[in-house]
């Protein structure tokens, strides 16, 4: 599930050097969209803790 992020970032990187600016662009936007959604998931994620 995280690799995904790393994906977009790898596919923006890759649009950068095969001058793809505006697939650069978007690539990199969903990848941080993507990274934020999952992060948001796993800091409300609650904890299964029994003291």
């Amino acid at each position: 599930m995280m690799s995904i992020p790393f994906f977009g970032f790898f596919f923006a990187f890759a649009g950068i050097l095969a001058g793809k600016r505006g697939f650069a662009v978007v690539a990199f936007a969903l990848a941080l969209i993507v990274t934020l959604v999952l992060f948001k998931l796993h800091a409300t994620d609650p904890l299964n803790i029994s003291l």
